[in-house]
């Protein structure tokens, strides 16, 4: 099965460095592509990482491989269910609600083909305020102005599982703004919006643009709803931003989240989605200096944390044979 890649995605996988050795010519390489999020987010450089650490192995695999950026979650696992993506980086309760056919995915059904690869970065949900906007909990955000993600995005999506288990609709804010990550924070400095969520590894750049270019604050989101979420769904866990990690927030900040996950198809090769697995993970610590989100990550845990959908095989060969898996 030859897997075909966007013009776009070619274009990055040329940025990472991606020149063919000359086996790898011969072989007629496989191009695949990995959905990301905004450009600011972490997703974008996580999707760049991976396709860098392809990079490093091609002479092995003969595949290329792009990162794309897009709407985030939602629309990568939609995008891996048409065959449009290859890969997609998505919540962990995203996947487990496309795999399901939960939430937001409910009218089109389960998704049985998605398949999980492996578990990234913890993402906490985020709120950011003006500090002149007075919000120091989730619950001041009532009457205020909010940007609430754009569609398809996963802040939006965990927005609104918040938002429902408290018994709170989009009309019990002052305005509603369905801004991209990439454009939030300029809008919360403009004074725009008093607030905006990001579900996001830390630390971000678009939180810290948000917090040095204006006063602004982090805010505590940790409430009976939160505890609800946590001991029915095994996606979320608590979570805390450490205190210094943003100008004007020297406290921790108490706040439930997900974690980042990659996802792809069953269709998808075996031998295609082995290769990228090795490639990650025989080259762990080179792939945790790419980021700060990654500096932490355990093989073992990303082997297995957060992912609903089943493994994929090509995955579960490597897990097995470098005795991740039981």
């Amino acid at each position: 099965m030859k897997l075909l890649a966007t013009a776009s995605a070619l274009a990055i996988g040329a940025v990472v460095g991606m020149t063919a050795a000359p086996e790898a010519q011969a072989q007629q390489p496989t191009f695949i592509t990995i959905g990301t999020g905004g450009v600011t987010g972490v997703y974008y450089p996580t999707g760049g990482a991976i396709c860098r650490m392809m990079a490093r192995t091609r002479a092995e695999h003969g595949i290329r491989c792009g990162a794309e950026s897009t709407g985030g979650s939602v629309f990568n696992v939609n995008a891996v269910r048409n065959g449009e993506l290859e890969f997609g980086v998505a919540q962990s309760d995203v996947q487990f609600n496309a795999y399901n056919g939960a939430d937001k995915f409910k009218e089109q059904g389960a998704n049985p083909k998605l398949r999980s690869v492996f578990s990234i970065h913890p993402e906490p949900f985020t709120v950011v305020a003006r500090k002149d906007a007075n919000i120091k909990t989730f619950e001041d955000l009532k009457g205020k102005r909010v940007n609430v993600g754009n569609p398809g995005s996963g802040q939006r999506a965990t927005m609104e599982v918040l938002m429902n288990q408290m018994g709170w609709t989009m009309n019990d804010f002052a305005l509603v703004s369905e801004l991209q990550a990439n454009e939030q924070s300029q809008a919360l400095c403009d004074n725009n919006i008093d607030a905006m969520v990001y579900t996001v590894g830390h630390p971000n750049g678009s939180i810290k643009e948000a917090t040095t270019a204006c006063d602004s604050v982090i805010v505590t989101v940790d409430n009976g709803a939160v505890d609800a979420l946590v001991a029915g769904k095994p996606f979320y866990r608590k979570a805390v931003i450490p205190g210094g990690m943003y100008r004007g927030t020297d406290a921790d900040t108490n706040t439930f989240g997900v974690g980042a996950t990659l996802v792809t198809s069953a269709d998808v090769p075996d031998e295609v989605v082995y290769a990228l697995t090795k490639s990650v993970f025989e080259n762990i610590d080179q792939f945790r200096s790419l980021h700060p989100a990654f500096a932490n990550l355990d093989p073992k845990q990303m082997a297995k944390d957060g992912l609903s959908a089943p493994l994929h095989p090509g995955a579960e060969k490597y897990y097995r044979e470098a005795g991740l898996l039981n």
